[in-house]
């Protein structure tokens, strides 16, 4: 067990180990050809079960793992080279895409303030769920100013992505939406990176209108974040 402990607690277990889940996740997504199969999620399912089939503790693995999220911020920055590419379609539907992202926040705030107060959940709770559509810096702050739980906020705000990027190419299928724009706007507010990661895939123009409604639709929640009664 000592050298186990002394193996896991090295930065380099936490990173190894995130990169080799994940990209198993991309090659079973290759090879399946499913939604379901979500890298992120699969990797995140693998690395809670060597964790605990192992008993590794969460701090030796975080040693690695705060490595990984140091590049969060700049893997969402570099979203900004897709969207300059389509600066010309954003000129031309720039009040479409605030509109759309104004409606996005305004209905996963709403929702998520509803579906809390129909099952009874405290105002902790309850902050902390509001902000799970947009990008986890944001909501952070937001459930933090708040008195919201932060990590329950956090884990909210990964499912909520992972579920974008499962579910929105089936409902862009199920609800015909077929201008690009409208996708990209769709996938963007509602999932932010993660769903935007799906976004990219299924084309340029999605993929940069997705990176610009994370940014406007961050803005939009923080804006309205200030008139919540908590």
């Amino acid at each position: 067990m000592e050298i186990l402990d002394t193996l896991t607690s090295s930065p380099l277990f936490g990173i190894v180990l995130c990169i080799f889940t994940f990209e198993l996740g991309v090659w079973l997504n290759k090879k399946l050809k499913t939604p379901l199969c979500n890298p992120l999620l699969i990797a995140i399912a693998l690395v809670i079960a060597v964790l605990q089939v192992f008993k590794i503790p969460l701090e030796n693995f975080m040693e690695g793992g705060d490595v990984i999220s140091l590049f969060l911020a700049p893997a969402t920055a570099v979203l900004a080279l897709s969207v300059y590419s389509q600066l010309a379609v954003l000129k031309k539907h720039f009040l479409p895409v605030v509109c759309g992202c104004l409606a996005g926040s305004v209905v996963s705030m709403v929702s998520a303030a509803g579906l809390c107060m129909a099952f009874g959940l405290d105002d902790a709770l309850t902050a902390a769920m509001i902000p799970k559509s947009v990008t986890t810096p944001i909501a952070m702050e937001i459930s933090r100013q708040h008195g919201g739980l932060v990590a329950v906020t956090v884990a909210a705000v990964i499912l909520t992505g992972i579920l974008g990027a499962i579910l929105s190419p089936l409902l862009i299928k199920l609800f015909h939406i077929t201008h690009p724009v409208a996708q990209g706007v769709g996938i963007g507010t509602s999932s932010h990176a993660v769903g935007t990661s799906k976004a990219v895939e299924l084309g340029e123009i999605q993929g940069a209108m997705s990176g610009v409604s994370i940014g406007i639709s961050g803005i939009i929640t923080v804006i309205l974040s200030l008139f919540l009664p908590m």
